[in-house]
């Protein structure tokens, strides 16, 4: 399956949308656990937006935040903030995220959801190759879908032929190599419509806790996944 020209990729970026609300219940139940504590919100944040996250702690109660440096501190100051470059955060970053722990269960419900959208579909036969290399040959007749989010958006290419996108509330396998803006998903009999949304990770359906799935094949941790993730992909705020 060939890539549309970059123009199309670039036109239906990987996007990662956070929850206030989710972020908003992360806080205060980090906050309740730990106390009245400081929030680590180096990395933007772990990817999900230093100023919208700092308001959310300090309204659920926090003390104060961690940052990684003195501009991030002006700029939070500004706002009434309490931000230090050196304080030793101490409330539960997975609560406040909701993010997955080593046992790969949820802490909460997952601020971040990391979508991407369908650009093209194929049909492939059996036998066919898929992506670069054709590492992965279709078992039978099937159809692809070929999706926005690639490792130059923190889909890392360990991820090929290992985690599971969902369509319209149904999970589909991603198959082959992840290429640099795109991967593929082998989307069976299903029906999908141009331009729908796919989730990889988080949200509250079948896909929520699947950063768990990535962590246990990159080797990464969930905090590292999201913050490369959210740092790299266009970031969009949702109830």
């Amino acid at each position: 399956m060939t890539e549309p020209p970059a123009t199309v990729v670039r036109s239906a970026l990987l996007r990662s949308r956070i929850s206030r609300s989710a972020l908003a219940t992360g806080a205060a139940r980090a906050v309740a656990a730990g106390g009245p504590g400081t929030a680590d919100l180096r990395r933007d944040a772990w990817g999900h937006g230093l100023l919208e996250v700092a308001r959310a702690v300090m309204a659920a109660g926090a003390r104060a935040v961690r940052v990684d440096g003195e501009d991030e501190v002006a700029l939070l100051q500004t706002e009434g903030i309490a931000a230090s470059c050196d304080a030793v955060p101490d409330l539960d970053p997975l609560l406040l995220y909701g993010l997955p722990g080593a046992d790969g269960v949820l802490a909460g419900a997952p601020a971040m959801r990391l979508v991407g959208r369908v650009l093209s579909t194929k049909d492939i036969a059996a036998g066919g190759g898929v992506s670069y290399g054709y590492l992965h040959r279709a078992a039978h007749d099937s159809r692809l879908a070929l999706i926005t989010g690639g490792y130059a958006q923190g889909v890392v290419r360990a991820l090929g032929s290992g985690i599971s996108v969902e369509i319209g509330g149904v999970v589909h396998p991603v198959v082959g190599r992840i290429a640099m803006d795109v991967c593929v998903a082998d989307i069976g009999s299903a029906e999908v419509a141009l331009g729908v949304e796919a989730t990889y990770f988080g949200g509250g359906g079948p896909q929520s806790g699947a950063v768990a799935d990535w962590a246990r094949i990159t080797g990464m941790t969930a905090g590292e996944l999201v913050a490369v993730a959210g740092l790299r992909t266009e970031r969009a705020w949702e109830a």
